[in-house]
């Protein structure tokens, strides 16, 4: 049995406030490719399928044609909801969807009522754990204690032991949580990380959480990761932020064969826009040669200018259209003093104190002699306001 582990889809996730639907259907037109030429008997989707529990009109209606377009390839879907998902919404279709192939697991009453399908060397049972949050499953499991992912990862998984313990064969598990060894993995764009999972290992889930199953496919950690043989990350389809600009973008095509699991391999999709951070004076990115080849990626810009660059953003665009992001890293800081406003001010003159001013709010560049007589300019005539008042 092939199958083409994947997750994070985050369905109308914004990337800095452009939105990505139209690149994630390119990505996905990419995945039917894959299935569709290595034969993938079944897809998986390990949580996070939409970016919010109140998903667009837009998204769902990319999210439908996705499980249209991969079903027509004949693979089976397997599918769970993540900590973005709304889990009772994602799953309001589940019995109809399962007579053509896709099968949501949402929630926690379907943990040990896995997905069984068949090949030539017997049955494979695939369970699914939705995101489980402790607080909502200490009436439902009546289990102590469940206080973090740790606690109910656990649990759920033991149910999945004893379950198979009696069907027997192969087993996968679906399962959106933090796996400790993974913390190297981690990226901006997984904002819900630190909020949702303690600092400190404290609430992170043992590998070994894991043990007696075929195969792990985890998600939740943006970039692919192996922590096992058989426990692995995936990563999200698609960059959603620029520090994952480096991580590879695809899914693990896990083969079972009659032993359990057999050859684990990566396969790459294709990545619609690049991206690129580049860093120099505005002068340098606008004009050196050397960024030709970006203009059609995405750029996140670190300037080094020693002052701000008036109107950065709109001069960046001017050559590179897709520029996102601009941070200012000025190559020399100005060593500041302490002294407050009232301290540089006192006993100077008109100049001085415009000096001083700019200097302190301009990284040490202070006045020229144009806003100089600028500032003369304004003070003369309020002036001669007070006078004529």
């Amino acid at each position: 049995m092939r199958i083409l582990h994947t997750s994070d889809w985050h369905i109308g996730r914004t990337f800095h406030q452009h939105s990505t639907l139209e690149a994630l259907k390119e990505v996905f037109d990419d995945v039917v490719r894959i299935v569709r030429e290595r034969e993938i008997d079944v897809v998986l989707a390990s949580g996070d399928i939409y970016d919010s529990s109140t998903p667009s009109a837009d998204a769902v209606t990319l999210f439908n044609q996705i499980l249209v377009d991969l079903s027509a390839t004949g693979a089976t879907l397997v599918l769970t909801s993540g900590n973005h998902d709304s889990p009772t919404r994602l799953g309001s279709l589940k019995e109809f969807a399962a007579a053509s192939g896709v099968h949501l697991i949402t929630a926690v009453e379907q943990i040990e009522t896995p997905v069984t399908l068949s090949d030539a060397h017997g049955e494979v049972h695939f369970y699914g754990l939705p995101f489980l949050e402790p607080s909502r499953l200490r009436s439902v499991w009546n289990v102590e204690p469940m206080r973090s992912q740790h606690d109910a990862v656990t649990h759920a998984m033991n149910l999945v032991r004893a379950d198979l313990a009696v069907r027997g064969g192969r087993s996968v598990v679906l399962a959106h949580t933090f796996v400790n060894g993974a913390e190297g993995e981690t990226c901006e764009s997984e904002r819900d990380i630190v909020s949702t999972f303690e600092v400190g290992g404290v609430d992170k889930v043992p590998v070994d959480a894991f043990d007696g199953i075929t195969y792990a496919a985890l998600g939740h950690i943006h970039g692919r990761s192996r922590l096992a043989e058989h426990v692995r990350y995936s990563g999200a389809p698609l960059h959603y932020s620029f520090s994952e600009a480096d991580k590879p973008r695809g899914g693990w095509l896990v083969e079972l064969d009659a032993d359990g699991l057999g050859d684990v391999e990566w396969v790459d999709v294709v990545v619609p826009r690049r991206l690129r951070r580049i860093t120099g004076t505005i002068d340098e990115l606008l004009t050196d040669t050397a960024h030709e080849a970006l203009v059609d990626h995405w750029v996140a810009a670190v300037l080094t200018d020693q002052v701000r660059p008036m109107d950065a953003m709109r001069r960046l665009q001017e050559r590179f259209p897709h520029c996102a992001h601009i941070e200012f890293k000025p190559a020399v800081v100005h060593t500041d003093t302490d002294d407050g406003y009232a301290q540089l001010v006192r006993g100077r003159s008109d100049d001085e104190v415009v000096d001083a001013f700019l200097t302190k709010v301009r990284n040490g560049v202070g006045a020229t002699e144009a806003e100089r007589e600028l500032v003369r300019g304004a003070v003369e005539s309020h002036q001669s306001k007070q006078v004529h008042a």
